[in-house]
């Protein structure tokens, strides 16, 4: 029954702007009750390999018709959309893109966080570094050196696009990550749209400073990004602006965060010891590390775990990241015609009760924590004659659950301690047989540590395949 018109409650809308969908959900302040949701597929553009590309303008239009369906089923309902109190935006990380201030439009697709390509700009900038070590720079940022994360993206931008090379000699560039790009085209965009990001996103670039939480000279001039070229930092959680135009017109947004720190709040992993693991294209684990800079020894990345309030101090996160986790189903469904859809690929992996001995290394283009290999490339291991696709489907399941218990044992070795409670979410832990492998690989009895073993083995084997990298040495 819809309440009076006196007494409709407050309503939260919340942005979620994934790599793989767009949509948008509103939450009843009171209950957390969802009240009304739209949901857009978003497409990949893969023009060579190792690149995924996608339209910022493709993704701008399905938030925009999101927020329009919303109002749409909102008026249905007999709720105004000015019954939304404020509206908070998480959002796909790393993925980067450049825009004219002057038009709006974007001078390039967004390179989305799992591209490779600037592995040759990685090299380059190596080549000025003693040894080449790729942690050089993780006393500030807390990253090591990887294609994954967003200034290498900006930089093979800057040095590969013509009109964004135009743009930055007009004074015209603009650089941001997604929630960059949505809160400057939904606040006005050429007409006065705020150029900001929040703590979170900023960490994830490579040029924040992780204890000043501002972009460091030092980072900016590593990698030679002129800072005017940067959006404004600011905390996770306060009213940045207003949306202007459409269905939300006036409604303020007042959040922000990357999509892993927006689940680890979700998840109110609020105390230090506290961990959750998302599951979907990739695989994230987040384990809060409270006030303390905790760095990582043992392959783990520090990252700010969100700010809530621009005088409130924020909290930091020891964070393990797999490249491919979902993606490896949708690998197995569009690339082998193993399944006709993904939703099967568990009642499939249910007809056998082991994997045959068989390993599955998805490591796509590269290997991200604890590992960091870019030059891996994925293997399957162990095959006999005797091998069906119902093994290799169980052991694409364990390759999941064996990525995330390296970074389990990464974490134990980095914080002293074993984590015993895990909290999880993504649209796989719908999978059943995999929440039960998880619970399983990552319980470390001795009589489990075997296979653990021959996992380790099958990653080394994935090592050093991707000889383009040194073919120029």
């Amino acid at each position: 029954m819809t309440p009076p018109k006196d007494k409709v409650p407050r309503l939260v809308g919340a942005i979620d702007e994934g790599t793989s969908s767009a949509r948008f959900l509103v939450f009843s302040s009171q209950t957390a009750r969802i009240i009304a949701s739209h949901q857009i597929p978003i497409e990949k553009i893969c023009p060579k390999e190792g690149w995924v590309e996608q339209d910022p303008e493709v993704i701008l239009s399905a938030v925009k018709e999101c927020l329009e369906q919303v109002a749409s089923e909102l008026r249905d309902l007999e709720y105004s959309p000015s019954c939304l109190a404020a509206i908070g935006i998480s959002n796909q990380r790393e993925t980067t893109l450049a825009w004219d201030k002057i038009t709006g439009k974007p001078l390039h697709n967004a390179i989305v966080w799992l591209d490779m390509r600037t592995t040759s700009t990685m090299e380059v900038l190596l080549e000025k570094v003693p040894g080449k070590d790729k942690n050089c720079l993780k006393n500030l940022c807390g990253l090591p050196m990887s294609p994954y994360f967003s200034a290498l993206k900006l930089r093979w931008l800057l040095d590969s696009v013509p009109a964004v090379k135009e743009a930055h000699e007009k004074g015209r560039l603009l650089f941001g990550t997604m929630d960059t790009w949505l809160i400057w085209h939904l606040t006005g965009g050429p007409n006065g749209g705020l150029h900001i990001t929040d703590v979170t996103n900023a960490s994830r670039t490579m040029l924040m400073n992780l204890k000043t939480l501002k972009w460091d000279d030092q980072l900016c001039k590593f990698f030679n990004v002129p800072q005017e070229l940067l959006p404004e930092i600011r905390s996770s959680s306060e009213i940045y602006g207003k949306i202007v135009g459409g269905p939300m017109d006036g409604i303020p947004i007042a959040g922000c965060l990357g999509d892993q720190h927006a689940a680890l709040l979700g998840q109110k992993c609020l105390i230090k010891g506290q961990a959750k693991s998302t599951y979907g294209t990739g695989c994230f684990l987040l384990y809060n590390t409270g006030s303390e800079v905790v760095e990582s020894e043992h392959g783990l990345v520090t990252t700010v775990g969100y700010q809530l309030g621009p005088n409130n101090k924020p909290a930091y996160a020891l964070e393990g990241s797999v490249a491919v986790a979902g993606a490896a189903f949708a690998w197995l469904k569009d690339n082998l015609g193993l399944v006709e859809e993904v939703k099967d690929i568990e009642a499939l992996a249910n007809r056998v009760h082991h994997s045959g001995d068989v390993y599955f290394v998805p490591a796509f283009s590269g290997l991200y924590a604890p590992y960091w290999q870019s030059d891996a490339r994925g293997v399957i291991c162990g095959i006999t004659e005797e091998t069906q696709r119902s093994h290799i489907m169980r052991a694409a399941m364990e390759a999941i659950c064996f990525q995330t218990r390296d970074i389990l044992e990464a974490m134990r070795k980095d914080c002293g301690a074993p984590l015993f409670n895990l909290q999880v979410d993504g649209g796989m832990t719908k999978n059943n047989l995999l929440m039960q492998l998880q619970a399983d690989l990552c319980g470390i009895p001795v009589n489990r540590n075997s296979r653990y073993s021959k996992w380790k083995m099958a990653v080394e084997r994935s090592f050093g395949w991707d000889l383009s990298e040194r073919a120029d040495e």
